[in-house]
């Protein structure tokens, strides 16, 4: 596991941020970190990125404690804040090649290094612009591409698609997938949950400072919902066989037929949905359609943070302080 959260609790005078918090992120993953406002998806970053100190509990990065060595952390972290803060008249590749000495990048490398990173978030044509004169998309890439400056293993991305119009969305999201090819873990805070519905292998939900679920997105969807409703189309004179086989499984239940259109509830996960499709062709069944309609992001947020559930009362999380003239970068 490249994070490890075990009983983290962090307190803001009589708020309580974090409470007994435990969570895991193995290596390679896309965590999605969802809940409503105040309830800790901000603490646990910085925590993260070792720009704020627990309270209680064990926390690891990388096999790293970052409240016992935060330098060490922060050379495998990148950090996206949700807002962008900059030093007055810098040109784009100034603001790069700026945190790029923070960094203790070679003078002799920092030009290539920051024109690598200009062409990854598509900002080449960018170089000599006024970093104030960009756009919000535009900008957003920028403080990714800063994120990125050290080459770290582990993004922590707070709220990355905030403000952004959908053009300026559906770039970002290209540009993170692209990053998860390349063998970056991936934590990404968001409101906007359809963004993170086909970006994130994994999903943590938090509430009131607690951790209420967390797992791949499927086990998550199985461990609330036990099941998933299929709708599946069937080629020629096949209908019979295919509900011969669907008949003989457990995991599926309440079969309807609608002429070539077979509808289900079937249990289990991405395993059992494959076994199931390859025992129907093995038997000669011509799939036309295999539709798998889970639970998506906002249905399951909504399951696990039913207000009318909690008997706690929801108050905000408190801002950090950020240092004066940096966004908050673990640079």
């Amino acid at each position: 596991m490249i994070v490890e959260f075990d009983s983290v609790n962090k307190r803001y005078g009589k708020v309580k941020a974090l409470d007994d918090a435990s969570l895991q992120i193995p290596e390679g993953a896309v965590m999605g970190l969802i809940g409503p406002n105040g309830a800790g998806k901000t603490t646990s970053m910085l925590i993260i990125t070792a720009l704020l100190a627990r309270d209680s509990g064990r926390v690891r990065i990388g096999g790293i404690d970052p409240q016992r060595d935060p330098l060490a952390v922060r050379r495998h972290v990148g950090y996206m804040p949700d807002f962008f803060g900059v030093y007055e008249g810098l040109r784009s590749s100034e603001y790069l090649e700026f945190f790029a000495a923070t960094q203790k990048i070679r003078p002799m490398a920092r030009r290539a290094v920051v024109a690598d990173l200009l062409a990854l978030v598509d900002l080449e044509d960018r170089a000599d612009a006024d970093v104030n004169t960009l756009s919000r998309g535009m900008k957003q890439r920028l403080s990714l591409a800063r994120a990125l400056i050290h080459d770290p293993e582990l993004l922590v991305l707070d709220e990355p698609a905030s403000g952004l119009d959908p053009r300026a969305r559906v770039h970002l999201r290209e540009l993170i997938s692209e990053l998860h090819r390349m063998g970056r873990t991936i934590v990404i805070s968001s409101h906007i949950l359809s963004e993170l519905e086909g970006l994130c292998s994994h999903m943590t939900v938090v509430d009131n400072g607690a951790v209420m679920a967390m797992g791949e997105m499927d086990d998550v969807r199985s461990r609330i919902f036990g099941r998933r409703r299929v709708s599946m189309r069937v080629a020629g004179h096949g209908v019979a066989e295919a509900e011969q086989v669907l008949r003989s499984r457990d995991a599926v239940e309440e079969l309807e037929v609608f002429r070539d259109t077979i509808q289900f509830a079937l249990g289990g996960g991405d395993d059992e949905s494959a076994d199931l499709v390859a025992e129907l062709v093995s038997q000669g069944v011509r799939l036309t359609e295999w539709r798998l309609e889970g639970a998506g992001l906002e249905e399951l947020f909504l399951q696990l943070t039913d207000d009318g559930e909690r008997s706690r009362p929801r108050q905000p999380e408190p801002e950090p302080p950020v240092p004066a003239g940096d966004e908050g970068s673990p640079a």
